[in-house]
């Protein structure tokens, strides 16, 4: 098992500058398939909470959202639950290839965030984070910042709890990987509308 028994868990939020069915989202709406599919594709992608009510994987517990969306308007966030199997398999499937495309629209689609847009932390390999675990360690990391708990890429720690730095030249080689699984899926993403 990867680092000692543990994965990598995942937790990202923001907020829509419209409705999910608007106009003004229909760029994220119309690579959101395209991502998740470059996800389960991407090496160290160990698995992913589905929503409630929709066809997919099984929801990791009843969706929550962090208190940020308070006074938004919206009773629902773009958010996303994931474990992985290290923290250079997410980043380079986070920074590069389909993701990437997302990243760099996502301006036009979200409002500017005044809250970590992600959180991560590791669990054990038999554990499975749910939506509100999700949740916690987000507002924990705005309120406290990072730590062995709650933590992001720019401080990042490994699963024994110490500070970690991350394999730059290992990302380059997961990516490398990853642009060779996803290539049919990016050359379709670069054709859609920001």
């Amino acid at each position: 098992m990867p680092r000692g028994g543990k994965h990598l868990a995942m937790y990202n939020f923001g907020l829509h500058v419209a409705s999910y069915d608007s106009p003004a989202v229909e760029g994220f709406r119309v690579r959101e398939a395209a991502n998740f599919e470059a996800a389960a594709r991407a090496h160290g992608f160990v698995g992913r909470s589905g929503y409630d009510g929709e066809p997919g994987p099984a929801c990791w517990g009843k969706q929550v959202f962090p208190r940020f969306i308070e006074g938004s308007g919206f009773a629902t966030a773009p958010s996303s639950l994931s474990l992985w199997t290290d923290i250079e398999s997410l980043m380079a499937f986070s920074y590069n290839g389909v993701h990437a495309d997302a990243l760099k629209h996502a301006r036009y689609w979200n409002v500017k965030q005044l809250w970590p847009p992600l959180v991560l932390w590791w669990v054990d390999a038999n554990i499975i984070p749910e939506w509100k675990d999700g949740v916690e360690r987000l507002e924990r990391l705005h309120d406290e910042g990072p730590s062995a708990a709650a933590f992001s890429f720019k401080q990042p720690y490994v699963a024994n709890g110490a500070p970690a730095t991350i394999d730059r030249s290992r990302v380059k080689e997961i990516t490398a990987l990853n642009a060779e699984r996803q290539s049919d899926l990016l050359a379709h993403v670069l054709t859609l509308k920001a």
